[in-house]
């Protein structure tokens, strides 16, 4: 079973995640997670269409002893249509095609490791397949399965921002890692049933999205949930968990961090991040202890379940 460092870095942002940064600033907030002490490294093909796989591979060229992730489902391929960009500021000449097929998975671990500029991978998941479930579960794992027992990948998994269909995979097939984006933070615990069942079987738990996109990020909640501006009732529920927390000396992002990785099920938090301040002040943070007394007041509160 692979081990999984406690807290990894998410390759979106450099992916230029709402707007393009320079080569250079991603250099700069890779080295700035590396000297954190950051050894566990997750991107994907989505994510600037590739952008993110070539600056992550080039980043950690000549390095060695850490975890790097990458997924599965969407192909990188040539258009001359400038598609909905999904959040990624992209070159025109590039699309992305959902292929959840055999080959498909094939093609695309083949494309991210040339990008990347590795061997082989430590972590394949399935990337998004609410859509496309059935054959995910009938085509993409098996292959992924075959390239795991090949040594091409070390484990394999899904990553999906619901817990419902990640349930099935742990139910129905042999994944190792399941990534859990927003759904097990300080604001929705709604993902508890897959946490439950992962444990059960030893699936180990990347929880991404603590901070749900942002309304968690500072100690004064405001911004966006879940990619969308935050609901009034939400809004006002963080502001309360905030209050509690300052009781506490702990500020909201430091709990929104040391939140999942209470459940046994969690192995690690992927924490993005676009510069290296943000990766700094982050491990400022995360290697900060929480007091139980905070848990067990937003319980009583009825602010955790």
């Amino acid at each position: 079973m692979i081990e999984l460092p406690r807290v990894g870095f998410g390759g979106a942002p450099i992916g230029n995640l709402y707007q393009a940064i320079s080569g250079e600033q991603a250099r700069a907030t890779v080295d700035a997670a590396w000297d954190a002490g950051v050894r566990l490294y997750d991107t994907a093909p989505h994510y600037g269409l590739g952008l993110s796989e070539r600056r992550l591979g080039a980043a950690l060229a000549g390095r060695s002893g850490y975890v790097l992730s990458t997924k599965v489902g969407r192909l990188v391929v040539p258009s001359q249509v400038r598609e909905d960009d999904e959040m990624f500021d992209v070159p025109v000449g590039l699309g992305r095609e959902w292929d959840f097929s055999a080959d498909g998975v094939r093609d695309s671990l083949e494309d991210s490791l040339a990008r990347l500029g590795v061997p082989g991978i430590d972590i394949a998941l399935i990337h998004d397949p609410d859509d496309h479930l059935d054959q995910a579960i009938a085509e993409a794992y098996p292959a992924l399965a075959e390239l795991r027992e090949q040594g091409v990948v070390r484990a394999i998994g899904v990553g999906m921002n619901q817990w419902r269909a990640p349930l099935r995979f742990v139910q129905e097939t042999g994944i190792d890692v399941v990534m859990l984006a927003g759904r097990y933070t300080l604001l929705d615990q709604s993902g508890l049933p897959l946490l439950e069942e992962c444990a059960r079987r030893g699936v180990k738990v990347l929880a991404a999205g603590v901070f749900n996109s942002g309304v968690l990020a500072t100690s004064t909640p405001s911004g966006t949930y879940d990619y969308a501006p935050a609901p009034a009732p939400l809004l006002d529920r963080a502001v309360r968990i905030a209050k509690v927390c300052e009781r506490h000396g702990v500020s909201l992002p430091q709990a929104a961090m040391a939140f999942p990785l209470r459940h046994p099920a969690v192995a690690s938090i992927v924490l993005g991040a676009r510069a290296p301040e943000e990766v700094l002040a982050n491990a400022d943070l995360w290697s900060r202890p929480v007091p139980e007394e905070l848990w067990l007041e937003l319980t009583a509160e009825g602010l955790l379940t």
